[in-house]
């Protein structure tokens, strides 16, 4: 059974201060959000957790391993390098989906994300007992990308062609698994995952493929935390790719 915590992260007030005292230049905004996210990245990732950035002003995190401290330390790091500070909301649970919800809900309850007041908020249940699977990670690719769409259309169709299919395998994962599916580049998708069969995982490619006609993989993997679970999820993919099959589980060996 997986157990995955989630960190939300929040940028506090970032609408009103994107126009205080006059509205700010949109690719000086851009560059904030690409800065921090690489940041957040970088502090997330060097504790083996991952950040996926979602709307930016809002990212979502995985974090088992990380404790309150390493929250806090991250909150200090934010205020002092940047002009805004955030704030985080953590839960765990078995469904990705509802550790969301939990962490999501401690930050409402405590004020808008547009309200002044409310700066650094840092509320959560903490992962203690851990086991060596509590994670399933999914990585989602799509079957020949560069021939079928980045060497045949224009970047932008091929951008709507990959686009549509995470879109669809957003909602599919979410709706019936309580799973969190991010684009991360390219033509490649990472899903947050509760246990999930093979034929769970065949059904999903098989919506995609019926709602977007476009062809995906994927490899699966598990591990103590969001790095380990997710190189897993590589090799997984890549023995996907030389087998030509659609879902390959870390840990099955390739025929003699």
């Amino acid at each position: 059974m997986t157990t995955t915590q989630l960190t939300l992260v929040q940028i506090d007030n970032y609408g009103p201060w994107t126009v205080t005292p006059e509205p700010r230049r949109e690719m000086d905004l851009q560059t904030l959000q690409s800065r921090l996210f690489a940041d957040l990245a970088q502090f997330v990732g060097s504790r083996n957790g991952y950040v996926f950035f979602t709307r930016f002003d809002n990212m979502i995190a995985v974090t088992n391993g990380l404790d309150g401290e390493d929250h806090a330390a991250l909150q200090e790091t934010v205020r002092n390098r940047y002009p805004v500070t955030v704030s985080l909301g953590v839960d765990v649970a078995t469904r990705p989906i509802d550790a969301l919800e939990s962490a999501t809900e401690r930050l409402q309850v405590r004020g808008s994300a547009q309200d002044e007041a409310r700066t650094e908020v840092l509320d959560g249940e903490f992962l203690a007992d851990r086991a060596d699977d509590d994670l399933a990670l999914a990585h989602f690719d799509v079957v020949d990308a560069t021939g079928t769409y980045t060497d045949r259309l224009n970047a932008f169709d091929t951008f709507i062609e990959i686009e549509q299919a995470y879109a669809a395998l957003m909602r599919y994962m979410r709706a019936e698994h309580g799973a969190l599916s991010f684009f991360v580049g390219g033509d490649n998708v990472i899903a947050v995952c509760p246990d999930v069969t093979e034929t769970g995982y065949r059904d999903a490619i098989d919506h995609v493929r019926r709602e977007t006609g476009v062809e995906v993989r994927v490899g699966v993997g598990r591990g103590r935390h969001a790095h380990e679970a997710g190189f897993a999820a590589k090799h997984a993919l890549e023995v996907g790719r030389e087998r030509e099959t659609a879902v390959e589980f870390a840990g099955v060996p390739l025929p003699e």
